[in-house]
């Protein structure tokens, strides 16, 4: 498909979802699943794997302890080692988690598909975009993850900033890159997979000459631009860019003209959990204003429609998004991580 018809299909994607739509349009009445608070409570905690940057994974559980008193037990890591952790339980026939959130898509969907997760359609469900959710509840978006390159301004002069993702393949950036590893982290089976599909694998062999250092998650990545080891964080997590900036380091967030990735973080109610009744509250709660306020706060995009993007940020309807072809990263993942280790290794 010509570069022309890409934007396009990305932009019929993202408006069908629900993406491009400024404020909440109104759509048909829908029953929705009310969780049983006192049930919940008398559980007495929720048992949460998430990939959800750390300090707002910690917010989040406090907030839901203030609001409830049940207290939230959190493993945190990647999202690749969160569903890697979750699919070695299930299939010691162990169910451990009440609630899984991370940010592969495809993965949600294999998953809901072999039935692991419970339907719910909690409170504000209808204010997250089709894309972002399966229809009958059995995963929805807790957040949007803006996947783009960001760099420091101190030491890359305006004119020597990459404009398309192909200008980091150029010699002068050679030892200035830094980049996720999908194996850790699930965004970037998303971003990996779907540009070594559009590009061929060509393109990260020309990073790979480029020494661009592999870390294992966004978090990593971030330290080294902090520390001014690296530079440049290619396909990274932008809402970390947002976190260097407000910490007074001279970041910027470049939205090349070639495209950016918006992916949702599904979160669902894992099936057989011990805290059934605490997973759905957790749940809702997680689509709620107030979480859901929190992430363009911190720099990030909301799962919800009817909040803005963040301060500073553009709307997405500016920007030229590259679809992600979920059914391709499914089908293809574990080859993924694979032939990206491979070259990398």
């Amino acid at each position: 498909m010509r570069a022309p018809d890409r934007r396009l299909a990305a932009a019929a994607l993202l408006a069908a979802a629900g993406f491009l739509t400024p404020a909440l349009a109104p759509t048909p009445a829908m029953a929705q699943d009310v969780p049983d608070l006192a049930a919940a409570k008398a559980e007495g905690k929720v048992v949460w794997y998430t990939s959800t940057p750390i300090e707002e994974a910690q917010k989040i559980a406090a907030l839901f302890r203030t609001e409830t008193g049940i207290a939230v037990e959190l493993f945190r890591s990647g999202g690749s080692q969160i569903l890697s952790r979750f699919q070695q339980e299930i299939g010691a026939g162990r169910v451990a988690v009440d609630v899984l959130t991370h940010s592969d898509p495809a993965a949600a969907r294999a998953m809901a598909k072999k039935g692991l997760f419970v339907p719910f359609r909690p409170t504000n469900f209808d204010r997250v975009p089709d894309a972002a959710k399966a229809a009958d509840g059995s995963f929805i978006g807790q957040r949007l993850n803006m996947m783009t390159h960001y760099l420091r301004t101190d030491k890359v002069a305006p004119a020597d900033e990459p404009k398309t993702w192909d200008d980091l393949t150029a010699p002068k950036y050679k030892g200035r890159l830094a980049m996720a590893d999908p194996s850790f982290t699930s965004l970037q089976v998303s971003v990996v997979g779907m540009m070594s599909k559009l590009r061929g694998w060509g393109f990260y062999e020309k990073l790979r000459l480029n020494d661009v250092m592999i870390v294992p998650g966004n978090q990593q990545v971030s330290d080294l631009l902090k520390r001014s080891e690296r530079l440049i964080a290619v396909g990274a997590l932008d809402s970390y860019a947002a976190d260097l900036k407000a910490a007074g380091h001279p970041i910027k967030t470049l939205y090349p003209p070639d495209g950016v990735f918006v992916i949702p973080s599904p979160t669902a109610v894992v099936k057989g959990s011990p805290n059934p009744n605490a997973a759905k509250l957790f749940a809702q709660f997680m689509i709620g204003d107030e979480v859901q306020s929190l992430f363009p706060a911190d720099g990030g995009y909301s799962a919800r429609i009817d909040i803005k993007a963040p301060e500073g940020s553009p709307g997405l309807k500016s920007l030229n998004i590259i679809a992600v072809d979920d059914d391709y990263v499914e089908r293809e993942g574990a080859r993924i991580k694979k032939r990206f280790n491979e070259i990398f290794q």
